[in-house]
């Protein structure tokens, strides 16, 4: 209900002010107008002598005032608006421009007036995205970093991950940089599967890692499915999405004619010298295995 009578009040207001306005402007373009007619009467009463003809001079151009009722509207609008509007245009307007603004330029930039509004005020001092030097408000990341240097020291770190999320606000090209240093192997960006979050993890090959003894016999004893259908079945078992659709591939190939491929018997897999290990920074793995040759 209050909010209703500002409005209205204000759209009384306006309508003054126009009312206002069209006065000035009659009178003006009528003082203009005697203006001329005087400057025309003077010469024709004052002939030149050196040429019977008299010239008059085109009455002055109106004076218009300029019409800012949209901007004031505007204007009014947001410093009329919530507390908790009004920050984010500020937290958005420091995020954009990574510069220090004193309160005054803050309102020319945002039209939010914090000097005249001390809870906006009070709540972005003590906002932990902002920082306040006193006379200055600016936009203050969880981690502050400024290159790609920088990010690639903070992801090491954290060698049990670091979350994304964190770190994308941190300067204007952090999620470039990550890319980058996910092409040129320096670190992993993996998904989380309870929040659908990436998560940075550091690839430093020099770190050791020592893995249970446990952990190795599982890792050996595991015997895949050796039909793709059953490890699909295994993957939707355990919440995840298998990248492939067998039975609908298998279905399609029937219907095109085309016969199914025989199950091969599975082929032992010997590692030789020839064999790359991708996981060579994990010896352990690869301990008391026969290798030809050796």
């Amino acid at each position: 209900m209050q909010r209703f009578v500002q409005m209205t009040s204000l759209k009384e207001s306006l309508k003054q002010f126009q009312k206002r306005q069209e006065k000035c402007q009659t009178t003006l373009t009528n003082i203009a107008a005697k203006s001329g007619s005087s400057r025309a009467t003077s010469h024709k009463a004052a002939p030149s002598s050196s040429s019977p003809l008299t010239t008059t001079k085109s009455p002055a151009p109106a004076v218009k005032f300029s019409n800012d009722t949209e901007r004031l509207q505007h204007i009014n609008s947001i410093r009329k608006g919530p507390v908790g509007a009004q920050i984010k245009r500020v937290i958005d307007l420091l995020l954009e421009t990574r510069q220090a603004l004193t309160p005054e330029q803050i309102n020319e930039a945002c039209y939010v007036d914090m000097n005249a509004n001390k809870a906006v005020f009070d709540s972005l001092r003590n906002n932990p995205k902002v920082k306040y030097d006193g006379k200055c408000f600016s936009y203050k990341s969880k981690y502050e970093l400024k290159d790609k240097a920088q990010l690639r020291v903070q992801v090491r770190k954290y060698p049990e991950g670091i979350a994304v999320i964190d770190l994308k606000d941190s300067y204007p090209t952090v999620m470039e940089d990550l890319q980058a240093l996910k092409a040129a192997g320096d670190i992993w960006l993996l998904s989380n599967f309870d929040s659908q979050e990436d998560i940075a993890y550091p690839n430093d090959p020099r770190v050791v890692i020592k893995v249970d003894d446990d952990l190795k016999q599982l890792f050996r004893g595991i015997e895949l499915p050796r039909d793709m259908l059953d490890i699909e079945k295994d993957l939707q078992k355990n919440g995840m999405k298998p990248a492939t659709n067998t039975a609908k591939r298998r279905a399609m190939a029937q219907v095109h004619g085309m016969p199914p491929k025989p199950k091969g018997k599975k082929k032992k897999h010997e590692i030789s010298k020839r064999t790359k290990l991708t996981n060579s920074h994990l010896p352990e793995l690869f301990e008391n295995l026969n290798v030809p040759g050796s």
